[in-house]
């Protein structure tokens, strides 16, 4: 490594590590003090074995006793440890110190010629972890000097007057308390609305409602630990270390490493205790949802959509051959079984539509389509069986989140609102209507329109403004959960990703083959972080939402794939619909040993390498 410069061992205050002796801090005896500040030198430089200096062949003595020739002495002397290493030894004896293991961080702080931290942070430490607030007060003016921002200060000495003040409440200590509230916050003239609060702390009747009402801890470590990690984050970290700093670099590298593992698809546990920092994060393309698990073949004819329940427990599958089939999800196993078939859709079922409790599922048919069918889930019963005109086509409809409403319409011009008994509530005229979706506001309406774009309607006042501005037709969209990205599947371009906030296009996915047929793409996976696709050439297609080239591509359907969706509560199950009459789950690879495994590949093409 190479060294630092000559002139590095007169350091200011603010630096960290030391290889002399700085600041009268050391002494002729050996030892180092209890913040780990070094106190023993010999000639400038640290005693003791350390930094791997070698001592020559046969030599196993300390520098006081190999101090016959200059060749020897100069062996013995420490690397000078670069500021990411002094960095790292301040960090690990951050951790140490926090597990208890003061010898061992004293013995660290001596040998690597480190310190903790500066002496004037670790007497102002335990002053108040001692509660001796005059004092730490006073140690405010030591460390003046070592900060950037002035105002930091008088922000410092608010927090220790307020923990003082509330100590004081606590032990029933209300003239002193008053003492501290008039004559040492106020005349500070900082965060009068906070003064005013804990004025009002006086009346407490006992220490209990006192801490409810404060939110506080109450007097003791634990409100005085909270304190004091307040406290540091006004001091630069070469002069005390933010809060377990060692535990919040893991924590993000771990994070990171999750963020960018392709196929990661559970639930994120902030804790260290979960993951080996041993290895690196890696998700194993077998733990995703791109085998086949199952293959339904109850569809006597083209399969054109298919859609989980909002809690997952079924599936609803609709087809050219006029039913609707419901599907129950074991909990357990996971595979699919027939629940009931929902039958005399004339002609053919092409949209599939849950309402929010999971009760009723509406049914849509294809353009020439004037009807519209709500079944109750439950019974299997028709509840409603709703046409305006015979003129009408009905091809696309959402719940409104309240799930008594619902929006339905199609290309010949109707948009129309009705309740559960198909009653029409509100219309909208001369609105061409591709696709639809309800926000959570209950208020609006997004439609896709014959004009390549997404327009927000609402029926309250009936305004409209235009959210999405496509080249091409939009062929079918879906909003992720929070209403803030929209997936488009657009004629001849693919798959497009629309941040509906802001109004700008955020990325084009790339490998899907989209034609002018309507093909419906989804949201899936834990925090909705993967997009899945049908295709032309008769694969699903996924990508994680952050990388426009496929991590996977599903082979195994023969013709085109119409439908994708994702289980919303089971991550690693989707479910595909294609023209092929067959639906076809997908999940995990099955436990085999390593060949049979490997041999697997032919249905999921690795795309990421």
């Amino acid at each position: 490594m190479q060294a630092n410069g000559a002139g590095q061992g007169q350091e200011s205050s603010e630096l960290s590590c030391l290889n002399s002796a700085q600041n009268g801090e050391s002494s002729s005896a050996g030892g180092t003090h209890s913040n780990g500040l070094l106190s023993s030198t010999n000639n400038g430089n640290s005693v003791g074995t350390s930094n791997g200096a070698s001592t020559g062949p046969g030599s196993g003595t300390s520098a006081g006793s190999s101090a016959s020739g200059s060749e020897v002495g100069s062996l013995k002397k420490k690397k000078r440890l670069s500021q990411a290493e002094e960095d790292v030894i301040r960090l690990i004896g951050q951790h140490l110190h926090g597990l208890g293991l003061n010898q061992t961080v004293d013995l660290l702080m001596q040998e690597s010629g480190c310190r903790l931290e500066h002496p004037s942070a670790t007497k102002f430490r335990n002053h108040v972890m001692e509660g001796e607030w005059d004092k730490a007060e006073n140690d405010l003016n030591e460390l003046r000097a070592l900060m950037h921002s002035p105002n930091a200060i008088v922000r410092m000495k608010f927090l220790l007057l307020q923990q003082k003040y509330l100590e004081y409440l606590e032990d029933g200590k209300v003239l002193e308390a008053l003492q501290v509230l008039r004559g040492e916050l106020t005349p500070l003239k900082y965060n009068t609305d906070r003064i005013h609060v804990l004025s009002g702390y006086l009346m407490c009747s006992h220490a209990e409602d006192l801490r409810v009402k404060a939110e506080w801890e109450g007097k003791g470590t634990a409100s005085r630990c909270r304190l004091l990690d307040k406290l540091q984050m006004y001091l630069p970290p070469s002069v005390m270390l933010p809060p377990r700093r060692l535990q919040t670099l893991l924590r993000q590298a771990v994070e990171l490493q999750r963020d960018r593992c392709l196929y990661h698809n559970t639930k994120l546990d902030s804790s260290l205790d979960s993951v080996s920092l041993l290895l690196d994060h890696v998700c194993s393309r077998k733990q995703f949802p791109c085998y086949t698990q199952q293959i339904l073949t109850e569809h006597c004819n083209e399969v054109w959509f298919c859609k989980f329940s909002n809690d997952g427990t079924k599936l609803a599958t609709g087809s050219k051959d006029t039913t609707v089939i419901i599907w129950q999800v074991d909990p357990e196993s996971h595979q699919l079984k027939l629940l009931r078939t929902l039958e005399g859709h004339a002609y053919g079922v092409s949209y599939l539509a849950w309402s929010p409790d999971n009760t009723y599922l509406i049914a849509c048919g294809p353009d020439d389509c004037s009807e519209l069918w709500l079944w109750n889930v439950q019974t299997g019963e028709l509840r409603t069986k709703m046409s305006q005109s015979h003129e009408d086509s009905l091809t696309s409809v959402a719940w409104n989140p309240d799930g008594k409403r619902f929006v339905t319409g199609g290309q010949r011009g109707q948009f129309y609102q009705c309740d559960l008994d198909g009653n029409l509530l509100d219309s909208w005229e001369g609105v061409r209507v591709q696709c639809l979706w309800c926000p959570s506001d209950g208020r609006t309406v997004l439609a896709s329109d014959t004009h390549q774009r997404i327009r927000g309607y609402n029926f309250e006042d009936l305004t409209d403004r235009n959210i999405v501005q496509e080249d091409h037709p939009i062929m079918s969209f879906t909003v992720s959960k929070n209403g803030r990205l929209a997936l488009l599947n657009v004629a001849t371009q693919g798959v497009h990703l629309w941040d509906l906030q802001d109004r700008v296009l955020v990325r084009k996915y790339q490998g899907v083959t989209q034609g002018f047929y309507t093909i419906h793409s989804c949201f899936g996976g834990h925090n909705e972080d993967f997009i899945a696709s049908g295709s032309e050439d008769h694969k699903v297609y996924i990508w994680h939402r952050r990388s426009e080239l496929p991590i996977a591509e599903l082979t195994g359907h023969t013709r085109t794939v119409n439908c994708v969706s994702w289980n919303p509560a089971i991550p690693g199950l989707m479910a595909s619909a294609s023209d092929d009459g067959t639906v076809r789950v997908w999940g995990p690879a099955p436990f085999l040993d390593a060949q049979e495994a490997e041999g697997l590949n032919e249905n999921c093409s690795n795309m990421d390498s």
